[in-house]
């Protein structure tokens, strides 16, 4: 299969002229993850802006419902946030905190459904939204890489997690002695030259090598099916995937978007 991506990202707007008409339905979509805390503007369904958030401290999320004056806003947390922000939200805005007893637009025939990351329903819920009744195979690459397989009938059946890019970087450097913690970067060849470069070509294409194995897997159980790709870390790896696949950096805030018109 040919390499295929594309990345949809919204253009960054700081002076972006928020509409204020009555008729114009504004969200906040917030998601608070291991290493970022981001939120997105919505204004009806377009992506208009997204926010890397300083702290997500109370003072900084009053100032953005402040500016941005949302009729609805939804939060996604896998970390333990303050949770007077919900009181906050609540308080300004048609809140929903994304958990167990959220609405979803599929179901989950999977063992301790409560124990479902919201990341993942997240990216489940904007995989059903944009490609209904179809199979689709939803990777996120960030702190860990998390596969997500929801078949035609909207069934969330699970999938597998291991270590992220960052992850692996870090086990070398803190599991032995003299090698470095370096970051990341696309710039190394397969066979490496120096230590830097041979750590990058291990993990990166290591990984990249996992995840077509991965997807490999899963043609041999389905005929056909979509392969999402999302999270901070994609652009270290689109280059080095052999496997057909759609990125899209916004596709938690999507999926989460999708799930606050559903709850709200």
């Amino acid at each position: 299969m040919q390499l295929a991506y594309c990345f949809n990202q919204t253009l960054l707007q700081r002076d972006y002229f928020w509409p204020t008409s009555k008729y114009m339905t504004k969200a906040i979509c917030f998601d608070f993850g291991n290493t970022r805390l981001k939120a997105a503007f919505f204004v009806k369904k377009e992506l208009v802006e997204v926010r890397t958030l300083v702290d997500g401290s109370i003072q900084e999320i009053e100032h953005l419902l402040s500016e941005f004056q949302p009729e609805k806003t939804i939060l996604s947390s896998v970390i333990l946030h303050d949770k007077a922000i919900e009181s906050v939200l609540a308080k300004h805005s048609k809140f929903h905190l994304l958990g167990p007893a959220t609405q979803l637009n599929f179901t989950t025939p999977v063992g301790k459904p409560e124990t479902i990351g919201a990341d993942r329903l997240a990216m489940v819920a904007a995989a059903v939204d944009q490609f209904p009744n179809q199979h689709n195979l939803i990777l996120s690459l960030g702190t860990c890489i998390t596969y997500n397989f929801v078949n035609n009938e909207a069934a969330f059946l699970g999938g597998s997690i291991s270590p992220g890019m960052q992850m692996r970087f870090k086990a070398m450097h803190e599991q032995t002695a003299l090698l470095p913690l370096i970051a990341p970067s696309n710039d190394f060849t397969l066979i490496g030259y120096d230590t830097k470069t041979n750590l990058l070509s291990g993990v990166i294409l290591g990984m990249a090598a996992e995840i077509d194995g991965i997807i490999g897997a899963y043609e041999e159980k389905y005929a056909k099916f979509n392969v999402l790709l999302t999270g901070g870390d994609i652009c270290y790896f689109v280059p080095h995937l052999k496997k057909r696949i759609f990125a899209d950096q916004n596709l938690i805030f999507k999926g989460l978007y999708a799930i606050c018109e559903k709850n709200n």
